[in-house]
């Protein structure tokens, strides 16, 4: 340590500026390759060049930088004046090997003056993005205008409407503020979006388990249907469907999970192991039943519930309705019939959609306990399982009931036996 202390910090500085402007140049090298090296004004030698010229300019004056920013002029003349000959001679109009040429320039002084954390995140962040230009371009081609779209609401409801909407009680009693309701949008919104966004661009083409998993993200009651009625369309994977199925159950689990370790973080901690093993016996069970038949995994190329766009304006006008509905029936069943009265509106709600009510209910006021939040958030769902049994058994082939309902009731009296246990 001792050593490296009378090490002078400008020589250490020197090289570090070498040798980032070297890799730089050389990820630009294996970019462009032998063919179109022709077309650039240079790649390792010259950016690391850049680089030291920036370091010298600006470390010559310490009190000012006139002479780095007069440096940083005369560059960019002669990158300005072989873009424009790159325009006539080659009709090349890429900027981006120009760009990074101006960021090689200015590592000196990033790191004579910046945090060594910030300095390495921007050569990483240029090194990374210049490798991926071919996965850039793959991507890309998935877009369209609907998913800029997609995307633009997303960023409205989460970053704009968000952080402006009042968190002042509408209701003393019920503690409910706009703040919640959107809150609760942007948070279920969030996952769906993280689940179309997965199916759309990574998963494309995904297998029938694969698609199972994705939809278990977005809506467990919904992928159960249509994986349900693809039984009929291809028996001959019917093990591959219902497993996916409970794949999808399983998945329900971790996304309730995780909204409860959102909204209330009490909740997660005495709830969290009952919910982990109720995945793994829902996967478990998938993994049996998948293995029961082993046949090729198959590949299901129709969309899915999760190619459908998640942030409709309807849905989430709707799922708001539906979060402050439940607010007052809770307040109101509560305050009157007490917990019993929970009790049986938790596994009515089951029938429904179950996240406008646990969510009401993870953000609920004090006259809740967690003891009743936690029961009655476990007997939602298990009424939501047996829902979806019936579905299942109701849109699929008679010959696949007794695996259908053999598997849910091990899921469902697991669930049980928590709830006995709370």
């Amino acid at each position: 340590m001792e050593l490296v202390n009378t090490i002078p910090k400008d020589l250490i500085t020197f090289l570090l500026v070498a040798v980032f402007s070297l890799l730089i140049g050389l990820s630009q090298k294996i970019l462009h390759g032998q063919k179109q090296l022709e077309h650039t004004f240079g790649t390792d030698r010259t950016f690391t060049f850049i680089g030291i010229l920036g370091f010298i300019l600006f470390r010559l004056t310490p009190g000012t930088s006139v002479l780095f920013l007069g440096g940083g002029l005369v560059l960019g003349i002669f990158l300005g004046i072989h873009y424009a000959f790159n325009i006539q001679r080659h009709e090349d109009h890429g900027l981006t090997t120009i760009v990074i040429a101006l960021i090689t320039y200015c590592i000196g002084p990033l790191l004579l003056t910046q945090p060594q954390w910030l300095v390495m995140l921007i050569i990483v962040t240029v090194l990374i993005l210049t490798e991926l230009k071919e996965s850039f371009t793959e991507i890309s081609k998935k877009f369209d205008k609907q998913e800029f779209l997609t995307l633009g609401k997303f960023l409205i409801i989460a970053g704009v409407v968000l952080p402006i909407v009042p968190n002042e009680p509408i209701f003393r009693d019920l503690g409910l503020t706009p703040y919640k309701i959107w809150l609760a949008v942007v948070v279920v919104s969030s996952i769906s979006y993280f689940s179309y966004l997965l199916k759309k661009f990574v998963f494309r083409q995904g297998s029938i388990i694969l698609a199972g998993i994705l939809g278990g993200l977005y809506s467990s009651t919904a992928t159960t249907i249509i994986l349900a009625r693809k039984i009929r369309k291809d028996p001959a994977s019917t093990n591959q469907y219902i497993a996916a199925i409970l794949f999808a159950t399983s998945m329900m689990y971790l996304r309730i999970l995780l909204l409860i370790l959102v909204f209330n973080s009490i909740l997660f901690q005495k709830v969290y192991i009952y919910f982990i093993v109720l995945f793994a016996v829902s996967a478990i069970v998938g993994i049996v039943i998948l293995l029961f038949r082993n046949k090729k995994y198959t590949s299901l190329n129709d969309e899915l519930i999760v190619d459908k766009n998640p942030l409709e304006f309807k849905v989430a006008l709707l799922f708001a309705l539906l979060f402050v509905a439940f607010t007052f029936i809770t307040w109101f069943v509560v305050n009157r019939f007490g917990r019993s009265g929970l009790t049986v509106l938790s596994y009515l709600v089951g029938l429904t959609d179950i996240d406008p009510f646990l969510i009401n209910l993870f953000q609920g006021k004090s006259q809740l306990t967690i003891d009743m939040i936690a029961v009655a958030t476990l007997q939602a769902v298990m009424s939501n399982n047996l829902l979806k049994m019936i579905y299942a058994c109701f849109f699929s082939m008679k010959r696949t009931w007794i695996y259908l309902i053999i598997s849910f009731s091990i899921i469902i009296l697991t669930n049980l036996v928590f709830v006995w246990i709370l």
